[in-house]
């Protein structure tokens, strides 16, 4: 990975922006990287500002250390609640749904909606909502010696980060079901094996193949892979009727871009084609 280009002011989350592609580094490894409230909404954030970036072409995320890829929402670390009246407990009705709907599904939702292609390179340990995080990005990468776990049933709740949107959709509810109701360790290769990752690497190797795995989406058509991206999404949940226009509508838009034009001029000129990103 290269060093150039912007880099974030804060610790916990490194961002450097590096041949079009955003580099972003959950940086607590002695926390096992997991997530403050704080990291959460930011990382959020620099998913957002990547669909309006045209600097920006594609996304790794990634963990410092060799541990951990994230652990989940860091317990330790709670936002201080607004005052309450006299006599109003610790926690009423309605805290836990709404720190949810603000903190990771937020996130999911930022990671999912991205414009552009996020890539996770699973560096080790995805637990609970980290293991959500790295799903929702659109290729999953994991060093053999990584592990996923759906440690949920342990602490006795229920999945939460959209883990069970996600799951079914990628492996079916009966292997969903399997990993939710038992949370043991699921290895890289078994994980690679039940469709939940691309590809498992040599730790070693994992950074030169996820920058070599964005370099390429980084040089090819934005605006085309946006719309793959939203079509292929989409597919889960549409009826045919719904997913044939869309695919049209997505058709027609992809088509007013400069890089399809510049696709269609490189074809019938017979060289590579030169993508800008718009």
């Amino acid at each position: 990975m290269g060093m150039g280009g912007a880099q974030g002011l804060d610790d916990d989350i490194e961002r450097i922006v590096d041949g079009g592609v955003a580099w972003i580094t959950l940086n607590r490894p002695e926390a096992g990287n997991a997530l403050t409230p704080e990291m959460n909404s930011r990382l959020a954030g620099y998913m957002d500002e990547a669909s309006a970036d045209l600097a920006v072409r594609a996304v790794v995320l990634t963990a410092a250390g060799t541990k951990s890829f994230c652990t989940g929402a860091d317990l330790r670390s709670r936002r201080e609640p607004a005052p309450r009246p006299q006599g109003a407990p610790q926690r009423a009705a309605g805290d836990v749904a709404r720190m949810l709907r603000i903190g990771w599904q937020r996130l999911i939702t930022a990671v999912l909606d991205c414009e552009k292609p996020v890539v996770a390179a699973v560096n080790g340990t995805a637990a609970g909502g980290g293991m959500h995080l790295a799903l929702a990005c659109d290729l999953v990468l994991a060093a053999d010696s990584a592990r996923f776990i759906e440690v949920f049933v342990r602490r006795g709740i229920v999945p939460d980060a959209g883990g069970a949107y996600l799951l079914p959709r990628l492996i079916g509810p009966q292997r969903a079901k399997e990993l939710f109701f038992f949370g043991d360790d699921l290895s890289a290769t078994d994980a690679e094996r039940w469709g939940l990752v691309n590809r498992v690497v040599a730790a070693e190797d994992l950074v030169a193949v996820a920058g070599e795995w964005a370099g390429r989406l980084a040089s090819g058509p934005t605006r085309t892979l946006a719309g793959i991206k939203w079509l292929a999404n989409r597919s889960m949940e549409s009826d045919r009727a719904s997913a044939l226009w869309e695919e049209a509508l997505v058709q027609e838009m992809a088509q007013q871009s400069e890089d399809a034009r510049e696709g269609m001029r490189s074809f019938a000129e017979r060289r590579p084609p030169a993508y800008r990103g718009w």
